[in-house]
């Protein structure tokens, strides 16, 4: 316990692909259906840190915040459709809240891109700051089992450690299942591990303000931290491209199933076949829909920026929608 008259010095340091896959799951799977809120997870932390140190949640400020992540270059961002705007939203997001960015380029490992050495980054940065006393408390927004001897130093050298932790599993509009679990080598480790599933969880039962402000406070769950739409957070530029301007967010469409998965199938759809997941079926039960089967839908983005059918309902052999159908006027 530290003396009501310390005033720890706080420092968050985020993997920022983790941080992505734990924003898209309150998103897109979660009841919540909300993203992330940078503010209000500073805010949390604060109060959390102030709970452990056993002191006044106002002596409690983060001092230090900062984000590390690979990142596309120019010209594979700009063949991406809007891409380079949507990263610089989100540089304004982070800057407004105070948070240093740090990017290294993706690397093209056999034939895909990969993040490399942002690890070790984050590692070093920490390590560096902890050694020169700028921080008392490191809060790390991480989950590999690489920053176990990061945490080790740490814990050597008097910080004291705050791990921010989501587990969890779904599986994504590609159809790839998504599995999110924290090292728990590095959950014994820390001084104060937080497992934010369940800590979000609860708060949420019991109509917690302070877990309430975890998330973006809008009705648009497609919006970004603090209301601000970009590339991390939000699946859709409002207004960016002409196709986009010119299509109707309302508009439902109707064809056939092609073809269905464990949790998820695509549906017919021109250039390329649409994705949807059972989460998305409306009035009925994905369990019931069968290859063939004509349905109805609307077309939304997916945080990559592609095509995905939403809100899908399947329709029964004497529903006049049917006879609009793209599939029965081609």
């Amino acid at each position: 316990m530290q003396s009501n008259h310390n005033t720890p010095k706080i420092g968050v340091f985020y993997d920022g692909n983790f941080l992505l896959h734990a924003s898209n799951y309150y998103n897109y799977i979660h009841p919540q259906r909300r993203r992330l809120s940078l503010n209000g997870l500073h805010d949390f932390i604060c109060q959390r840190v102030a709970e452990e140190e056993g002191i006044d949640p106002k002596r409690c400020r983060v001092c230090e915040a900062h984000y590390f992540r690979g990142r596309l270059n120019a010209a594979d961002a700009a063949a991406r459709g809007s891409q380079l705007y949507h990263d610089r939203v989100f540089d304004d997001i982070l800057m407004s809240e105070g948070v240093h960015t740090h990017y290294l380029p993706l690397r093209n490992i056999y034939g895909r891109k990969e993040e490399r050495g942002t690890d070790v980054w984050l590692s070093l940065e920490v390590f560096e700051m902890a050694l020169q006393g700028k921080i008392d408390i490191a809060v790390l927004v991480v989950a590999d089992t690489d920053y176990v001897p990061l945490v080790r130093k740490l814990i050597a050298m008097g910080v004291r450690v705050m791990l921010i932790s989501w587990e969890f599993e779904y599986t994504n509009d590609e159809g790839t299942r998504i599995v999110t679990k924290t090292s728990h080598e590095l959950l014994n480790l820390a001084h104060y591990p937080v497992p934010m599933q369940e800590v979000i969880d609860c708060g949420l039962e019991q109509n917690n303000q302070l877990i309430m402000n975890l998330f973006v406070q809008t009705p648009d769950s497609r919006q970004g931290a603090d209301g601000e739409d970009d590339s991390e957070y939000s699946p859709r530029e409002k207004g960016s491209d002409t196709k986009e301007q010119e299509r109707n967010p309302e508009a439902r469409h109707t064809s056939q199933v092609l073809s269905l998965k464990n949790g998820y199938g695509f549906i017919k759809y021109p250039n390329n076949n649409l994705f949807f997941h059972s989460l998305d079926v409306i009035e009925g039960d994905f369990s019931e829909f069968t290859p063939g089967d004509e349905v109805e839908f609307s077309i939304d983005k997916n945080d990559q920026g592609q095509d995905v059918a939403k809100q899908v309902k399947r329709l029964g052999p004497g529903d006049a929608s049917v006879k609009n159908s793209f599939w029965h006027n081609i």
